[in-house]
């Protein structure tokens, strides 16, 4: 048995008081918030560390859980990101998010699920290719729209995002040459994202927590801090509050953590655009209780485990 920290009275199921937060090798050009959290941990009685989600022969059994946090590169290795969380669900050490929560997130055609179930989000088409960029022109008459935003199904970071016009025809090509083999979504630019911002809202183990405002930078659309967005607190009203728990009472299970990123509709109401449960950024340095409220819901669910 591992030594443990004087006074932690460990459930009966764990011999180890401590939690991974699954990371990159090389965070360099991130803005990782998560180690700000360890010391929280500490005062409940469990040892954080950061640990590189691909590195070889991981002994996961020596963790009392693996929290998936800053792993903004699986999107370039998907499939042996999943292989490495089911390695940790085997181990019998408690995965936060479960794997399955993962499997259904990983896809962006997880919106269509909350669409099916009464959530509103930003109207999208999914694709299974793009064969050529003139397979997008019905979708400018369709969203009523002068641009479109195209992702893929699976990404993280913007990564491979571009917003088209029909006039600009190298960004067409670019984006035909990348998608045409792979699926992708296609949604109507929203220009509040620009005027106004995306608001993130965060829950852990399904209570709200708090709330940024991020808006991109002058001359881009992307809110990512990596791409020059600013982010700022707020305080989200009523109505951004109820928009955010409907998408969260659709999740198909309970979750450690999960951040619903909303913007306005063209008829003023609230959209998501994204829920994200894999891998977000928590922003703990903008909200003064966000790190504790973080640290006791995750001491919460090691505790029912």
């Amino acid at each position: 048995m591992e030594e443990v920290s004087a006074g932690l009275q460990l459930p009966g199921n764990l011999a180890s008081n401590r939690i991974a937060y699954l990371s990159m090798s090389d965070l360099t050009g991130f803005f990782a918030y998560d180690h700000l959290s360890f010391p929280a941990l500490a005062e409940l009685g469990w040892e954080g560390s950061l640990v590189p989600w691909d590195r070889a022969n991981g002994d996961w059994s020596r963790y009392a859980a693996v929290v998936i946090r800053s792993t903004w590169d699986y999107q370039k290795r998907a499939q042996e990101f999943l292989e490495v969380l089911a390695a940790i669900e085997r181990s019998g050490t408690l995965l936060l998010n479960s794997l399955a929560i993962v499997r259904w997130n990983i896809d962006k055609q997880y919106l269509r699920d909350l669409e099916q179930r009464g959530v509103r989000i930003v109207p999208t088409e999914w694709l299974p290719n793009l064969p050529t960029a003139a397979d997008l022109l019905p979708l400018f008459e369709r969203f009523q729209t002068g641009e479109l935003v195209v992702k893929p199904t699976v990404g993280a970071n913007a990564d491979d995002t571009f917003r088209l016009r029909p006039e600009r025809a190298e960004s067409w090509d670019e984006a035909a040459q990348i998608f045409g083999d792979k699926p992708l979504l296609v949604q109507p630019f929203l220009q509040s994202i620009v005027d106004e911002g995306e608001y993130s809202l965060f829950y852990f183990d399904g209570k709200f927590s708090h709330a940024v405002l991020k808006r991109p930078a002058s001359g881009d659309f992307r809110v990512q801090e990596e791409h020059g967005g600013e982010i700022a607190a707020t305080v989200p009203t009523s109505e951004l509050l109820q928009a955010g728990q409907r998408a969260m009472a659709a999740l198909p299970e309970r979750v450690l953590y999960g951040r619903v990123d909303l913007v306005r509709l063209p008829d003023g109401a609230w959209g998501v655009i994204e829920i994200e449960l894999i891998e977000p950024s928590l922003y703990f340095p903008y909200d003064s209780g966000s790190i504790e409220r973080f640290a006791v819901a995750l001491d919460r669910r090691l505790r029912e485990a």
